[in-house]
């Protein structure tokens, strides 16, 4: 092989002065920016923050997606009765906390929360303020279309949690190995490229005492709505997202963030809807009319 003379005869010093070859510089990767979705008003409960449960993760980009006026915390936000018998409290519930939080202070969101059972603690100083959230036994929402809704988390019509304490909390140590045992189950299925399915609300639509407590906690509610003298009432407590009209009663739950990840949406029109948030990651969100209970537990 032959080499360019010019090239031999070229200085050290003169080599040294080539600039050197310039190196692309790579482009930072396109984020797609996230969807907002505006509401008047939504209604979320039972993260059961300090649980293994608690889907953390999925919340958090839920209020990062989710903007409305007036955000409704049905109860069962932090979940005394576990903390108290194992600490778990990992950096994305203290995030979540920070998230609520940020949504007054930086974007004006009004935020009520309405303590239930596993945060009783707090019925004992009502009403309160806790940096501008309002903190307070039950409210009254008015919509857009004029309806009045009574808000309260529920667990005051079960019987269980009213008249044997000790029954609730046994539930509760089962009801927690269930959903334990349902992560390890969808675990497996991610794996096999199947989508998430709720083996604990299967199982509870499954046990026919379970399906008739359901229904009787919602008449108990829907009657309670009646008396008080308003359109409808939306509670939490149960994990169970629904929303029908019983007897003319507007009948609402908000469902939870350990199974079915939903919550209960008022648009500016008066518009009401259950919001499905998605189950997988990477999925959006998807929001139904429907009043069927069965979108929770299908596969």
């Amino acid at each position: 092989m032959r080499f360019d003379d010019d090239l031999i005869d070229r200085s050290a010093d003169t080599l040294a002065n080539i600039p050197p070859a310039a190196t692309p510089r790579r482009r930072p990767p396109t984020r797609s920016t996230p969807e907002v979705h505006r509401y008047r008003a939504v209604w979320i409960s039972d993260f059961h923050l300090g649980t293994r449960g608690c889907r953390a993760e999925r919340l958090l980009d839920f209020l990062a997606q989710v903007h409305c006026d007036t955000l409704y915390l049905v109860g069962d936000v932090i979940d005394a009765w576990a903390l108290k018998k194992a600490w778990y409290w990992p950096a994305s519930h203290t995030d979540v906390i920070r998230a609520i939080l940020d949504l007054h202070r930086e974007r004006g969101t009004r935020v009520v929360y309405v303590p239930g059972n596993h945060d009783e603690v707090l019925r004992d100083y009502l009403p309160i303020d806790l940096s501008g959230v309002e903190v307070c036994n039950e409210c009254i929402h008015e919509t857009a279309t004029g309806k009045r809704y009574l808000v309260i988390h529920g667990d005051e019509f079960d019987a269980v949690c009213t008249q044997a304490r000790w029954l609730a909390v046994l539930g509760d140590v089962a009801y927690r190995g269930v959903i334990r045992a349902n992560s390890y189950f969808n675990t497996v299925r991610r794996r096999l490229g199947y989508p998430y399915w709720s083996l604990s609300a299967f199982l509870k639509y499954q046990v026919k005492n379970a399906v008739a407590f359901i229904g009787h906690f919602e008449e108990a509610l829907a009657d309670e709505a009646r008396r008080r003298g308003v359109d409808g009432i939306i509670c939490g407590h149960i994990h169970t997202p629904s929303r029908r009209t019983i007897e003319g009663i507007d009948y609402c739950n908000d469902g939870d963030w350990v199974e079915s990840c939903t919550a209960l949406t008022e648009d500016h029109a008066g518009n009401m809807q259950l919001l499905y948030w998605g189950r997988e990651a990477g999925d959006g969100a998807a929001t139904t009319n429907e009043a069927d209970r069965g979108l929770a537990v299908s596969a």
